[in-house]
C-alpha cells in the first residue's frame, strides 16, 4: 500500500518545454503533470438551482474534515462513508477509475453540430453519439504537489467543474476547453488540490515573466475587404502571475506596419484579465492570414510577445465582427453570412442562434447564402454560454440592435432560428419577444430546461418546501410551455431529425400537439432518418426558408388584438401597443387579451396578474375620448392627449384607474429586480477589506473566483477594486457587486443607506425579521440611489462560516432561479432547502413584505 509521504512527492513527471517566443531569447518553461490521486464519492449538486449542496466543502468548511489517506472517508470516523480511494492517469493523461470510462477525452466535450459531422442515426455508430456517461457521479480528486521553495504557478485543469487550491476556490473547466490557466501562489512544502470532477487532466506550470500574453482563447475580427477595418478589435488574455496587482501594463500591436498600443487596466494578483486591443488594418488589400505582432510591455520594458494571424476575406464570405458588450465592457463578436451580392439595406435579416459547443462564425458558415437577406449569429457569450437566457438573451438582444442599425434590414422580415441549444434559443426567444420576428424555425431544439437538462441539469418542476419554490418561481420566464400563446402571431416552422439521440424527437412532437391546439400557421417536418446534425440540411433547409419568404412581421396599426404573458417584466414586458409595467404576485405569469377597435375608439380585455398596466395610445387621433374596459370593472374615460400617447394604468379595490407615469424608483421593466440583474451595466465588483484577515481574504477570493467564472462561462471581465478604493461618482453609471457585510466592506453605508435589509458579523435583519448567527450566508439585490436603471448586488455572509457557503456562483447557470434575497445557513450544503431562513421580492415600492 502507497504512504500518504510517498503519494505526495511521486505525483507526476516532470517536463521542459520551450516557453515563449521572445526578441531577447527563449525562455523555458518546466511543466508538472500530476499522474497519481486518490479520489472521493462524495454528494455534491451544482445544477440551475440558487440551492446548492457539496459534503465535501460542508466538511471542510466546518473543519470536521482530516487529510485524505487511502481508505480512510472524509472524517476518518464513518464506516459507512466512501472511501478515499488511489488512482492513476492512463495513456492520454486523463484520470479514469476504470478504462475507457468518458469515452475520448482529449477533445472538447461538444455534441455534434457545424464543423462536427455525426453520423445518420441508422449506422452502427449511432450509440456512440448518444449522451455518453461522464463519469462516476458526485466525486472529489485530490491532487497533491511539493514545492521546494515558495513560488508562481499556473494550474490547468482539463475536466473539472471547480478546483479548492490551498483552501482556495478556483473555476474549472467541465467542457475541457484547455484554455483556463489559473495563476497560483505555490507554498514552500505540500499544496493541495481537491478537484471537483474525476475524468480530469492536470498540470502546473512554472513561467519566469510576471505577466503572460495568453492567445489561446483570443476573440478576433475578420478583416472584410472594403470595409473600413482601420478600429478593429480583438480580446486576447493577460496572466498576472505575481503577488501584486499589476499596474502600467500596455500591448502594442503591429500589422503591415501600422502600430498601436492599449493601455491595460489594473489586473488584481494572480489572476487573468481578457483584454480588448484596438488594431488598425487598412493597410490590408488582399485576401489572406495576416499575422499581428503583440508585445506587452510595463513601464516601456517588454515582457512577453505573441503573434496572432487575421483572417482577410472577401465581403462575400462569412465573417466576424467584434464589439464591446455594454453588459460587462468586454469584447464579443458575431458572425456574419452576407446575402448573396452583397449586404443591402431593405433585405431580410435571418437571425441564427448555435447550438451548444458551436462556434457563432461556424453556425454562420453551414448556410449558403441567401439572394434576399444576410444571416447573423450572436455567440450566446460562449459556445456553451447561457442557453440563451439570461446574459445569452442579453447578447442576442445585444446583436440584434446592432444588426438592425449597420445592416438596416427589413423590419418586417427579421426571421429567428437555432439549432440544438439554439433550437431551445428559438423557442425562449420567440415567445419571450414575439413582436421581434416575423416566424421563427426551432432545429432540434428542446422547449424548455424544465424537461431538458443540457450541461448544467434540469430545472426541478417543484422545490422541496415552499421557500424553494420562491426560488424556482424566479425561473418561471424559462418555462416557455406556460406561455406558449405568445407564438400564436408568429409563423412556427418545426424541423428535427427522426433518429435524434441527444435531443429526442419527443421534444419536438410535445410543441407540435401543444401548437396543434391553437396556433393557425405552423409547419412540422420531421427528417427521415436524421441524427442531431445530419448535414448542413439541419439548419439550411430549403422548405424552412420558403417559408420565412411568406410570413411579415405585422407593423402596429395592424396589431388590434393582443395576447401576451410573461413572468418578468424586467425580461419581457411589452407586445406592440400595450405593456405589463407591474406585477401584483412577482414573477407568477402576468397574462394581458386585449382588443383595440381604432373606429370606434375602446379598448377591452382581461388582465391577470397585473398591478399596472402602460397602452400607447399612438393609433388614436389626438383629442379623441378613448373608453377602456377592463376585467369587466367600471369603464374608463380618457381624452388622447397630443403631448403624450402613454397612459398609466392602476389596479385598485374599486378597479382599474389612470395613474401618473409610475415613479422610475418604483419596480418596472427598467429595473424588476432579481439579483441576476446586478451583473450588468458594466458592474464592477467592490470587496471588503475591514474585517477580519480570514474575512478579507475571502472577499478577495470570492471576486477573483467570480472572474473566473465569467470569464469562461461568458467571455466576459470586470473590474475589481477593494472597498477603499470605491468612490462612487468614478462609478456612478455602472452596477456594483458588493462582497461582505456593512462591517467588513466599508461601502456598504455609502450605497444601502435607505435599504430594508442589513447584515453584520452575528445578524440579518431583514425588515422587522432577524435571524442571528456566524453561519449566515446569502444574497440580494438593491436599487442603486441616483440611478433609474442600476443596482446593486449584495454577496454576503455574518462570518466567515456563512462568507464560505456564499461562494458558490450558481447565478451564473443559464436560467436559474434567484429572487430578489435569499438567505441560508451553511447547513445547507448538506442538508438542501431546509437550510434556507428567507427568500422573497420586494413590494413594486422596494419594500420588504
Amino acid at each position: 500500500m502507497m504512504t500518504q509521504k510517498i503519494f505526495s512527492c511521486a505525483v507526476s513527471k516532470l517536463i521542459i518545454i520551450p516557453f515563449a517566443f521572445l526578441h531577447f531569447g527563449l525562455l523555458a518553461q518546466n511543466k508538472y503533470r500530476f499522474e497519481k490521486g486518490l479520489y472521493l464519492q462524495i454528494t455534491h449538486s451544482y445544477g440551475r438551482e440558487a440551492v446548492y449542496s457539496d459534503e465535501f466543502l460542508w466538511n471542510y468548511y466546518n473543519g470536521t474534515f482530516i487529510e485524505p489517506k487511502e481508505g480512510k472517508s472524509i472524517n476518518g470516523k464513518q464506516v459507512d462513508q466512501a472511501k478515499w480511494t488511489f488512482i492513476q492517469t492512463d495513456t492520454s493523461g486523463f484520470f479514469r477509475p476504470s478504462p475507457g470510462m468518458g469515452g475520448n477525452l482529449r477533445n472538447p466535450n461538444n455534441p455534434a453540430g457545424p464543423g462536427r459531422i455525426e453520423k445518420i442515426a441508422n449506422s452502427t455508430s449511432t450509440q456512440q453519439n448518444a449522451n455518453p456517461r461522464r463519469g462516476l457521479g458526485p466525486t472529489y480528486l485530490y491532487l497533491t504537489y511539493n514545492a521546494k521553495k515558495a513560488q508562481a504557478a499556473i494550474l490547468n485543469i482539463k475536466g473539472n467543474s471547480a478546483v479548492l487550491i490551498n483552501g482556495e476556490l478556483h473555476s474549472g473547466d467541465p467542457y475541457r476547453m484547455g484554455w483556463l490557466n489559473i495563476p497560483v501562489q505555490l507554498k514552500k512544502g505540500l499544496n493541495e488540490f481537491y478537484v471537483r470532477g474525476i475524468l480530469v487532466q492536470a498540470e502546473l506550470s512554472f513561467p519566469t515573466q510576471p505577466a503572460i500574453l495568453d492567445i489561446n482563447d483570443a476573440t478576433l475580427p475578420d478583416i472584410v475587404l472594403g470595409k473600413n477595418n482601420s478600429k478593429l478589435l480583438a480580446g486576447v488574455v493577460v496572466i498576472n502571475n505575481t503577488s501584486k496587482n499589476m499596474y502600467d501594463l500596455n500591448i502594442e500591436n503591429t500589422i503591415e506596419g501600422s502600430t498601436s498600443t492599449t493601455p491595460v487596466p489594473v489586473i488584481p494578483a494572480y489572476s487573468t484579465r481578457k483584454i480588448s486591443v484596438q488594431i488598425d488594418a487598412s493597410k490590408i488589400v488582399a485576401i489572406g492570414s495576416p499575422t499581428v505582432k503583440l508585445g506587452l510591455f510595463k513601464k516601456g520594458k517588454l515582457i512577453d510577445q505573441k503573434n496572432i494571424n487575421l483572417r482577410s476575406v472577401s465581403a462575400s464570405t462569412p465573417y466576424r465582427h467584434t464589439f464591446t458588450s455594454e453588459i460587462d465592457g468586454s469584447l464579443q463578436y458575431f458572425a456574419v453570412n452576407p446575402a448573396t451580392g452583397g449586404e443591402k439595406s431593405g433585405d431580410a435579416l435571418f437571425f441564427s442562434v448555435h447550438g451548444a459547443g458551436v462556434e457563432a462564425l461556424g453556425q454562420a458558415q453551414a448556410y449558403h447564402a441567401k439572394d434576399w437577406g444576410t444571416l447573423v449569429a450572436p455567440t450566446n457569450r460562449r459556445p456553451r454560454g447561457f442557453n440563451w437566457e439570461d446574459w445569452g438573451r442579453l447578447d442576442a438582444l445585444e446583436v440584434l440592435a446592432l444588426a438592425k442599425q449597420t445592416l438596416k434590414p427589413d423590419t418586417q422580415r427579421v426571421y429567428l432560428t437555432g439549432h440544438s441549444m439554439g433550437g431551445h434559443g428559438t423557442w425562449f426567444l420567440g415567445a419571450t419577444y414575439p413582436d421581434k420576428w416575423a416566424a421563427i424555425a426551432p432545429c432540434a431544439g428542446y422547449p424548455t430546461l424544465k424537461g431538458y437538462g443540457s450541461a448544467d441539469g434540469l430545472i426541478p418542476e417543484k422545490g422541496r418546501n415552499e421557500m424553494e419554490n420562491i426560488l424556482l418561481r424566479s425561473s418561471n420566464q424559462s418555462d416557455v410551455i406556460a406561455y406558449t400563446s405568445n407564438y400564436k402571431p408568429l409563423g412556427i416552422y418545426v424541423l428535427h431529425g427522426d433518429a435524434d439521440r441527444t435531443v429526442p424527437i419527443s421534444y419536438a412532437r410535445q410543441m407540435r400537439n401543444i401548437l396543434g391546439e391553437f396556433h393557425p400557421d405552423f409547419s412540422y417536418y420531421e427528417y427521415p432518418g436524421g441524427s442531431h446534425w445530419y448535414s448542413n440540411e439541419s439548419v439550411d433547409w430549403k422548405p424552412m426558408f420558403d417559408y420565412f419568404k411568406w410570413h411579415k412581421r405585422k407593423v402596429d396599426k395592424d396589431v388590434n388584438k393582443i395576447d401576451f404573458k410573461t413572468a418578468n417584466p424586467g425580461i419581457s414586458a411589452s407586445y406592440y401597443w400595450a405593456t405589463i409595467y407591474q406585477q401584483e404576485e412577482a414573477l407568477s405569469y402576468s397574462h394581458i387579451q386585449l382588443t383595440r377597435d381604432l373606429e370606434n375608439n375602446t379598448i377591452q380585455g382581461r388582465t391577470d396578474n397585473l398591478k399596472t398596466l402602460a397602452l400607447n395610445l399612438d393609433a388614436f387621433p389626438e383629442g379623441q375620448h378613448i373608453n377602456i374596459m377592463l376585467d369587466s370593472l367600471s369603464q374608463i374615460s380618457y381624452q388622447r392627449s397630443a403631448k403624450d400617447a402613454m397612459i398609466y394604468l392602476r389596479k385598485a379595490k374599486q378597479g382599474w384607474q389612470i395613474i401618473e407615469k409610475p415613479s422610475p424608483a418604483e419596480k418596472g421593466p427598467h429595473r424588476n429586480g432579481m439579483f441576476k440583474e446586478a451583473f450588468n451595466h458594466n458592474m464592477v465588483y467592490v470587496y471588503g477589506t475591514k474585517g477580519t484577515p480570514e474575512e478579507n481574504k475571502w472577499a478577495i477570493e470570492k471576486a477573483k473566483y467570480d472572474a473566473e467564472s465569467w470569464y469562461y462561462r461568458g467571455n466576459g471581465s470586470f473590474d475589481i477594486i477593494a472597498d477603499t478604493e470605491f468612490d462612487t461618482t468614478a462609478y456612478a453609471n455602472r452596477n456594483i457587486i458588493l462582497i461582505g457585510n456593512s462591517q467588513t466592506n466599508c461601502a456598504w453605508n455609502v450605497l444601502l443607506t435607505d435599504c430594508p435589509i442589513s447584515v453584520t458579523s452575528s445578524a440579518i435583519k431583514l425588515g422587522v425579521h432577524k435571524y442571528e448567527g456566524n453561519d449566515l450566508g446569502g444574497y440580494f439585490i438593491w436599487k442603486k440611489q441616483g440611478s433609474n436603471i442600476q443596482t446593486i448586488g449584495i454577496i454576503t455572509g455574518t462570518g466567515i462560516k456563512g462568507m464560505k457557503a456564499a461562494t458558490a456562483n450558481q447565478y451564473f447557470a443559464g436560467a436559474s432561479g434567484f429572487p430578489d434575497y435569499m438567505f441560508f445557513k451553511l447547513d445547507m450544503l448538506k442538508y438542501g432547502p431546509s437550510s434556507l431562513i428567507d427568500a422573497g421580492f420586494y413590494t413594486n415600492d422596494w419594500l420588504v413584505e
